[in-house]
């Protein structure tokens, strides 16, 4: 065991090496997949303690974003879909992240929080929560972490398109006006991370290959990276890895 661990210390010091003078990310957007997953593979019967676990990882996974000066980190931990959970699961799951967010906005904490989704579907006292671990960080100059809670990518469309439409109406625009105004910055500037650039990187982990909705927007040209581990599982040298792929990846941007 002590050998192995000696490996792969050398290993993840070379894959930080090798990332000196590459292009990197400055936003990166996480999937965090394979909790539940994860606590069943470990055999516990529980399986919120593989979103406790899960948890607990984000503030280790923030640790490493800030090392390489990433400036934006966007991690989704709830989908609108998800509120279609039964009670018994999802309670403890709301649980879950109020504290998250509770101890990411600690004032010993350097992070910028940003909640990014529809929160007005959360009950009351969760958004109540989530609010105020937001305020608690507005004056912070730390790397920026938006918490995407209750978020999906297609109902983000459709509000910022609603957004836009409320803008013209209160202009005393016609609805043909409006239609006629409308453009793909029109519509980003009513997106949930306004101002913000888009994630560069997009991981996604327990082995799935897709995107699930999340930043449709957004992600137009980021660069993917699936990782087969679990959430809890993935590891600082699958981090750098990803990193390394994407510095290693031509951007063209469709041009």
């Amino acid at each position: 065991m002590a050998i192995s661990n000696l490996l792969y210390r050398i290993y993840e010091r070379r894959l930080a090496r090798e990332l000196t003078g590459q292009p990197l990310p400055r936003h990166i957007g996480v999937m965090v997949d394979g909790n539940r997953r994860w606590a069943r593979d470990m055999g516990l019967t529980d399986p919120n303690d593989g979103h406790r676990a899960g948890a607990k990882h984000i503030e280790r996974f923030l640790g490493w974003c800030d090392e390489l000066g990433v400036e934006h980190v966007t991690i989704w931990l709830l989908s609108t879909e998800n509120l279609s959970r039964p009670k018994d699961q999802l309670d403890p799951l709301l649980d879950i992240i109020d504290e998250l967010a509770g101890e990411l906005s600690d004032d010993d904490q350097p992070w910028q929080l940003r909640m990014v989704g529809a929160l007005d579907l959360l009950p009351e006292d969760h958004q109540n929560a989530l609010k105020h671990a937001q305020q608690r960080t507005a004056d912070k100059r730390g790397m920026q972490v938006n918490l995407a809670v209750c978020y999906g990518g297609q109902r983000e469309i459709a509000d910022a398109v609603r957004s836009f439409m409320l803008e013209q109406a209160a202009t005393g625009a016609s609805l043909e006006q409006a239609a006629e105004a409308i453009d793909a910055d029109s519509i980003a500037r009513h997106l949930y991370m306004t101002g913000q650039p888009d994630p560069d990187l997009v991981i996604r982990t327990s082995g799935e290959q897709r995107i699930s909705g999340f930043l449709l927007w957004q992600s137009a040209y980021s660069e993917f990276y699936f990782c087969d581990s679990n959430w809890p599982d993935f590891r600082r040298v699958d981090f750098l890895r990803a990193v390394r792929s994407f510095a290693t990846r031509d951007r063209r941007y469709g041009k």
